[in-house]
């Protein structure tokens, strides 16, 4: 009898066990979801942070170890051991997925401090080989914060972060990449106004978004009741090119208030090569304005471009 009443026990145990099983997971589940209650660490994971620093882990101390191991990553960036670098910061990002210093320092080490030290002509790597190491490194930086979005969207910070990687122009860049993160961060609701201006310049210079580009600026421009010399700059070349016909004149002193500004603006517009934004109707306006305002050959912005051309 005694048995029979140990069986029945055993028996009730399982099945209560079995029924409360999924819903003991649905809640973890939802825990986790709620960034309530953090996921286990995975075996590379363990590996890396060492029994001591795991077993601390466990104790719900993952970021004291995300501390201790960010300091350690400092160490390796000051002896330029990039492998080290990226390897730490992709076990500090499992353990603390979302704080936003680490996955914004993890790529700024790879793509800027690693990248630039392969740009450097005194490593003694050939040039061919010393290239392939330099773009490796911005592409797993990118790479590293994509990864960072993709675990806290609602990141302005981040998604800002992204968007300037890829319009750096000592970068690799991406306009519609960039174009893209940019309209992200505006989309939390959390990034500062200057981002909307950067998210319509990357437009401006985006295949798949160039058609949009101007709507958006022409908002900014009458939401914020004005707008810095660069998106200035950057209308006046929009509506050329929506408008080859328009009457420029008209344009430049409704935007910039007088000719004077309008070459002082456009000029450093034109000059600006590396910012690869569009010129429609700038060119021909500026030998306009020069003729209008007797602007001397050798001061002449035409000839300044040359000469950064040429450089």
């Amino acid at each position: 009898m005694h048995r029979r009443y140990q069986l029945a026990a055993i028996a009730t145990l399982v099945v209560a066990g079995i029924v409360r099983a999924p819903i003991e997971q649905a809640l973890t589940e939802d825990l986790r979801e709620k960034q309530l209650l953090q996921r286990p660490l995975d075996l590379d994971v363990r590996k890396k942070v060492g029994q001591g620093f795991w077993a601390v882990s466990l104790g719900g101390l993952r970021t004291l170890v995300a501390t201790i191991l960010n300091l350690r990553a400092f160490g390796y960036f000051e002896n330029q051991q990039w492998i080290q670098v990226a390897d730490s910061y992709e076990t500090i990002v499992q353990l603390a997925p979302h704080t936003a210093y680490y996955w914004e320092t993890g790529s700024w080490h790879m793509a800027y401090n690693a990248a630039s030290y392969y740009d450097r002509n005194d490593i003694g790597l050939p040039p061919l080989r010393a290239r392939a190491e330099w773009e490796n490194w911005i592409r797993k930086g990118g790479a590293f914060l994509e990864e960072g979005v993709k675990q806290n969207p609602d990141n302005s910070l981040l998604w800002s972060r992204l968007g300037w990687l890829y319009v750096d122009p000592n970068k690799i860049r991406d306009y519609d990449k960039a174009a893209e993160a940019f309209g992200k961060a505006v989309e939390t609701g959390n990034a500062l106004p200057y981002v909307r201006r950067f998210q319509a310049m990357a437009m401006a210079r985006s295949e798949k978004y160039a058609d949009d580009a101007l709507p958006l600026v022409r908002r900014i421009m009458e939401e914020d009741g004005g707008a810095p010399p660069t998106l200035l700059a950057l209308r006046f070349t929009l509506e050329h090119r929506e408008n080859p016909g328009i009457d420029s004149d008209s344009l430049a002193l409704e935007l910039f208030g007088s000719h004077e500004n309008a070459y002082q603006i456009l000029g450093n517009h034109y000059l600006d090569i590396r910012g690869e934004y569009p010129m429609n109707g700038v060119g021909t306006y500026l030998r306009k304005l020069e003729r209008l305002l007797e602007i001397p050959q050798e001061e002449s912005v035409f000839r300044a471009r040359e000469a950064l051309e040429q450089r």
